[in-house]
C-alpha cells in the first residue's frame, strides 16, 4: 500500500497542475506505489506568504491521527471526514480565495498525504473488467467538490455556522448529501446549507437516495424561488476572518478530541434556518425517490 512520503519539508507548497499529472500513476492509483517525494518537492513552488498557517507538520499530523482514529470505525469512510473537515479548516485557516487555488490541494494530496488519499478513496471491490480497483484520479488533482482535501475545507466552510462545525460533522454523514451539495451554488447562501442539515438531524432525510431526492429538488426550486430573499442570512464582516487568520501564529494545534471553534462571525438568523427547513421538507414530500413508494405501498397494505 501507499506510503506516507520519505521527504516532508517545513512548509507547505503549491503544485500545479502539469506537474501534479506525472506522479498520478497507475501503481500510485492502485496503492502499489510511492509518490517520489524528493522528486516531486523539487518542482513545486513556494506560497506567496510565509506564516504558521502553513507549517507542514501541523497537516501531517491531523493526517497521521485520522488514519489511527478511524480503524476501529463502523463507518470509517463518514467517520474519516466528519473528523478531518472541520479540523483541517481550523488548521490551515485560509481565506476562499486561497483555497480556490487548486495547486494548494495538488501538494496536499500528492507532497503531504498520498498514503492516505488512497486509503480513503481506493474501492474495495474490483472494476467489472476484472481489473484491480484504483483511485479516481479526480482525488488527487481535481474540482472542489471531488478533490481529497479540497472537498473537506470547503465542506466545513460552507456548512458551519459561523464559529460552529457541528453542522459539518452532520453534513459529512450523509455522502450523498455532501457529495451532490457541494457541486450546488445554492449552497452558498449558509440558511440553505443549514436546512439541509437541519433534515439530516431531524431523520427526514435518512438515505444517500433521499438526500439525492432532496438536493435535486432543493435546486430546481432556485429557479423560481430566491433562497436569499425569503430567508435573509446576515450580513459577513470580514474583520473576524481577519482577526482568526492572524491568530495562527499562536495557536495551539486543534483538539483531537472537541471541535475545534471557527472564526467568530455572526451565526445565520434562526428564523431563515427554519422558514427554509419547512419548505424543504415539503419539496422533499413530494420529490421521487426511487424505491419509496413500494415501501409505502407495502406499509398501506
Amino acid at each position: 500500500m501507499t506510503a506516507r512520503p520519505e521527504h516532508l519539508p517545513e512548509r507547505l507548497a503549491l503544485l500545479a497542475d502539469m506537474q501534479a499529472a506525472t506522479y498520478i500513476t497507475e501503481g500510485l492509483l492502485t496503492g502499489r506505489e510511492d509518490v517520489p517525494s524528493i522528486a516531486l518537492n523539487k518542482t513545486t513552488e513556494e506560497l506567496p506568504v510565509d506564516d504558521a498557517r502553513f507549517r507542514l507538520r501541523r497537516v501531517r499530523d491531523l493526517i497521521d491521527d485520522v488514519m489511527y482514529k478511524v480503524q476501529a470505525e463502523e463507518r470509517p469512510v463518514t467517520a474519516a471526514d466528519a473528523w478531518l473537515a472541520p479540523r483541517l479548516h481550523a488548521t490551515l485557516r485560509l481565506t476562499r480565495r486561497e483555497a480556490a487555488d487548486a495547486r494548494l490541494w495538488n501538494y496536499l494530496a500528492l507532497g503531504v498525504a498520498p498514503d492516505y488519499v488512497v486509503r480513503r478513496h481506493l474501492p474495495t471491490t474490483p472494476k467489472k473488467d476484472g481489473g484491480a480497483p484504483s483511485v479516481a484520479r479526480a482525488r488527487f488533482r481535481g474540482v472542489h467538490y471531488t478533490q481529497a482535501f479540497a472537498r473537506l475545507w470547503w465542506t466545513a466552510e460552507l456548512f458551519r455556522n459561523g464559529p460552529d462545525y457541528t453542522p459539518v460533522v452532520v453534513a459529512c454523514g450523509n455522502q450523498d448529501m455532501l457529495n451532490t451539495a457541494l457541486r450546488m451554488d445554492v449552497v452558498d447562501h449558509r440558511p440553505t446549507a443549514l436546512a439541509l442539515v437541519r433534515l439530516i438531524e431531524r431523520e427526514v432525510i435518512r438515505t444517500g437516495r433521499e438526500a439525492n431526492a432532496l438536493a435535486s429538488a432543493v435546486n430546481a426550486s432556485a429557479a423560481t424561488l430566491m433562497y436569499d430573499v425569503v430567508a435573509q442570512d446576515s450580513e459577513r464582516d470580514a474583520e473576524p476572518l481577519r482577526d482568526w487568520i492572524a491568530a495562527a501564529e499562536g495557536a495551539s494545534p486543534v483538539s483531537r478530541n472537541a471541535l475545534p471553534e471557527g472564526p467568530e462571525e455572526e451565526r445565520a438568523p434562526e428564523t431563515s434556518v427554519d422558514v427554509l427547513t419547512d419548505y424543504f421538507e415539503g419539496l422533499f414530500a413530494d420529490a421521487p425517490v426511487r424505491g419509496r413508494e413500494v415501501v409505502e405501498e407495502s406499509s398501506a397494505g
